[in-house]
C-alpha cells in the first residue's frame, strides 16, 4: 500500500483546527480520565516531546525530559515510531522499557497527523529494569537525581498487553472520526483574501450534482481556465478535480445517514457519473469502500 503526506505546514494548520474542535476536546478529556494516560494529536514532522506537560505525563518521562541526552533519545524514539506508524498503529519501547504508540490520522491515502499515547510499562517494574536504564544514563553522562528517578520509575503506569491493545483500538476509532473531520475542514477551507476562489467554492457546492468542468467554473468567476487552476490550487491546496470529488464524497456521506438510501442512489445524486469512478474516488478519499462505510453506520443490510 502506498501513502503520501500533506506538507508540514498544512498538517500543522489542520491539527490546530482539529484541536480547537469540540469533538477533539471532549475525547481528549474522556481519554485521560478513563485511561489515566497522556494523549496528543501531532502534526507530521513535529520536533518536540509529545506528552511533555500533559496532565497525565509519566513522572519518569518528565524527569528524563530535563536532561539533554535522554531528551534526545526520546525525540529519536518519537521520530522512529512515527516513521513506522504511517500506515498503521505502531508501538515501540524506549531505553527504559516504556512503550510509546502512534496511530496515523489519514484522509484516504494522505497522512494528516498522528494520535499518540504511551509512557506505560507492559509488566511490573523491576530493580533489574531500572538498573539497566541507569547504566544507559551513566554511559550518556546524564546528570540526574537517581533516588528521585527510581521513585518515579516505580510509579510508572502498568497496563496489561490486552488492555493496551484495547486503548490503541479506541485511538484508531477516534482517528477515523478525525479523518472525516479533516476532510470536511479541507472542503470548507476559507479563502477570504480571494473572493473569486470563495465564489468558485460556493458555485461548486451549489452545482456539484451536475456535470461540472473546470472551464465552466472558471468562466463563472471570470477567470481563464489556466489561471483559475493555478489560483484555486494555491488557495485550497487541492486541484479543482480533487476538491469537487471531496465535496461529492461529503454529500454521499450525508445521504447515507439515511438507512434506506442505497449507495448507488447516493453516488448518482451527489454527481458521480459512474459507480466504478465513485467507488475508486470514495475509497481514495475516505480510506474505505462506500459499502464498508455504510455498514459501519447502519450494520450489514438485512437478507
Amino acid at each position: 500500500m502506498t501513502f503520501t503526506s500533506t506538507n508540514p505546514q498544512q498538517s500543522r494548520t489542520v491539527v490546530a483546527q482539529l484541536k480547537r474542535s469540540q469533538i477533539f476536546r471532549d475525547y481528549e478529556q474522556a481519554f485521560r480520565e478513563t485511561t489515566g494516560l497522556p494523549i496528543n494529536l501531532r502534526p507530521i514532522e513535529a520536533f518536540d516531546l509529545p506528552h511533555h506537560g500533559d496532565p497525565k505525563e509519566s513522572p519518569f518521562c518528565a524527569l528524563m525530559a530535563q536532561s539533554n541526552h535522554s531528551c534526545s533519545a526520546c525525540l529519536q524514539l518519537q521520530k522512529k515510531v512515527e516513521e513506522e506508524a504511517r500506515l498503521e498503529p505502531k508501538t515501540l519501547k524506549c531505553f527504559a522499557g516504556l512503550c510509546d504508540s502512534s496511530v496515523p490520522v489519514r484522509v484516504g491515502d494522505n497522512l494528516i497527523a498522528f494520535l499518540q499515547t504511551g509512557q506505560i510499562l507492559l509488566h511490573a517494574p523491576a530493580k533489574a529494569d531500572f538498573a539497566k536504564a541507569t547504566k544507559q544514563l551513566v554511559q550518556w553522562g546524564t546528570e540526574v537525581d537517581l533516588k528521585r528517578l527510581e521513585e518515579a520509575y516505580f510509579q510508572t503506569r502498568v497496563v496489561t498487553r490486552k488492555q493496551y491493545e484495547s486503548i490503541l483500538r479506541l485511538l484508531t476509532i477516534f482517528a477515523q472520526h478525525l479523518s472525516a473531520l479533516s476532510n470536511q475542514l479541507m472542503v470548507e477551507k476559507a479563502s477570504e483574501e480571494l473572493p473569486a476562489v470563495a465564489k468558485a467554492r460556493a458555485y461548486i457546492t451549489e452545482r456539484h450534482a451536475e456535470e461540472l468542468s473546470l472551464t465552466e467554473v472558471a468562466g463563472a468567476v471570470n477567470m481563464s481556465a489556466f489561471y483559475f487552476c493555478k489560483t484555486f490550487k494555491k488557495a485550497t491546496g487541492m486541484t479543482f478535480t480533487d476538491y469537487l470529488a471531496r465535496v461529492r464524497v461529503e454529500k454521499v456521506k450525508n445521504l447515507l445517514l439515511n438507512p434506506h438510501k442505497r449507495v448507488s442512489e447516493a453516488a448518482y445524486e451527489a454527481g458521480f457519473q459512474s459507480l466504478s469512478q465513485f467507488n475508486r474516488v470514495f475509497r481514495r478519499i475516505a480510506g474505505e469502500s462506500p459499502t464498508v462505510y455504510r455498514e459501519r453506520l447502519h450494520g450489514p443490510p438485512a437478507t
